[in-house]
């Protein structure tokens, strides 16, 4: 049974939608989303490089990023429920000194 794709608000799906908008790639853009759509058929995939459990988890607002996948120079930050088989996606960020602060 999959997983439901989530943003846990409006202001972070918002967000997540602009700085998506300001990349110039298209291409990337795309991935970016194709990505995130798979992560509702695993949201764990081991042994692919650009997954990654952080260590420590990051806060964002009330919320606990503890995965993140890597494509291209951005990161998605999210963070699983198992028991309510939802993927929290809390962050898209791209690649720097700040991305995991």
């Amino acid at each position: 049974m999959p997983y439901e794709v989530r943003f846990p608000g409006p202001s972070i799906e918002k967000k997540f939608s602009k700085i998506l908008l300001k990349i110039p790639q298209s291409k990337i853009r795309e991935e970016i989303m194709d990505v995130v759509e798979k992560l509702a058929d695993n949201p764990r995939p081991f042994g692919e490089k650009p997954f990654k459990k952080l260590k420590p988890p990051i806060r964002f607002y009330q919320f606990t990023a503890q995965y993140r996948v890597r494509i291209g120079d951005y990161r998605v930050l999210y963070d699983i429920d198992d028991n309510k088989r939802i993927v929290w996606i809390l962050a898209l960020r791209k690649r720097s000194e700040r991305t995991y602060k």
